[in-house]
């Protein structure tokens, strides 16, 4: 269904909900001053954040039911915006958590990487720390608020954080390392989806940054996706030549699962695996299940999540070997 004919009706949002919803035109990149790039890859990322917008003025409307009417393949984008907006209307009206709650419990259970990650979005806007308000929030999964916000903080600011390299002084040691897995996704919008200059991008950064970044970027690239396969493979090389292969085939099971517990898994996603994690997608995502299972039920802290994408590259690493 057509997103234009299918927009909330923001007529109906009073108040803080009106002041705080999102012009859709802040979903056209080229706005931001990132890299245009080709116009397939152009179109693929700017429709990602237009669904982020669609599901941030889809809560502020109080029609978070319209987002099960835009195309299966958008939903997780759409779910992470309304995430952000329930995140943000949670912290400016002290509910502690309620609305991301329930948007976990209810609209967006199939959705819960794209929510904690909105989650995160939401916190970068009003310029906090990412806290956990969200009642009964998974243990491990919450840590992807982090990334969200480190997404948000960069997409932004991002002549600072992309072009001087800086890092937000709110965070903590370990806030840090996710967050450059959340500047890693930003990376490849901010370069358009093209291998040589994410590759150029990553590379301007120190080394101990880069592993987490190549992370990110092998999320993006799966997850949203705008690049050929044949330009995957540069991206996997590219990977491979600074030394975070495995890094960059994390980020990518990570992806895949995300995908997957979504719906059905669409088709870039299911391309783009076997070049960047080596293997078909329902094994790539074992390898997150696997290590999720091994880590038990008491994991929830920043070294139980590092330790649970470490297992994932382990796997990835002992596939490469047989």
């Amino acid at each position: 269904m057509d997103q234009v004919r299918t927009q909330p009706t923001l007529a109906r949002a009073r108040g803080l909900r009106r002041l705080l919803a999102r012009d859709p035109l802040e979903s056209d990149l080229g706005r931001r001053r990132f890299r245009l790039g080709d116009e397939v890859s152009r179109s693929v990322l700017t429709r990602s954040e237009r669904s982020y917008v669609f599901g941030f003025n889809a809560v502020l409307s109080r029609e978070i039911e319209k987002v099960e009417e835009i195309p299966g393949e958008q939903r997780p984008y759409a779910y992470e915006g309304a995430a952000a907006a329930s995140t943000v209307l949670d912290l400016l009206t002290l509910t502690r958590g309620r609305r991301l709650h329930e948007l976990l419990a209810g609209p967006a259970q199939h959705h819960r990487h794209a929510a904690y990650l909105g989650a995160g979005r939401g916190y970068a806007l009003l310029r906090l720390r990412p806290v956990w308000g969200a009642r009964r929030a998974h243990p491990l999964l919450r840590w992807l608020a982090v990334d969200g916000f480190g997404f948000q903080w960069s997409l932004s600011r991002a002549d600072r954080m992309v072009g001087e390299r800086t890092m937000p002084d709110l965070l903590t040691r370990a806030h840090c390392a996710v967050f450059d897995q959340g500047l890693g996704r930003l990376l490849w919008y901010h370069e358009c989806a093209a291998p040589d200059d994410v590759s150029a991008r990553v590379g301007g950064y120190p080394a101990t940054r880069r592993a987490d970044l190549w992370s990110g970027v092998g999320f993006a690239a799966a997850y949203t996706g705008g690049a050929e396969p044949g330009e995957l493979w540069h991206l996997a090389e590219h990977a491979a030549a600074d030394g975070f292969r495995a890094y960059l085939a994390q980020g990518c099971a990570f992806a895949v699962a995300a995908r997957l517990r979504s719906g059905e898994l669409p088709e870039h996603v299911a391309r783009s695996v076997p070049i960047l994690a080596g293997a078909e997608p329902e094994e790539a995502a074992a390898w997150t299940d696997r290590a999720l299972i091994e880590l038990g039920h008491e994991a929830h802290t920043h070294e139980h999540f590092q330790s649970w994408q470490s297992q994932i590259r382990r796997s990835w690493t002992h596939r490469h070997r047989r």
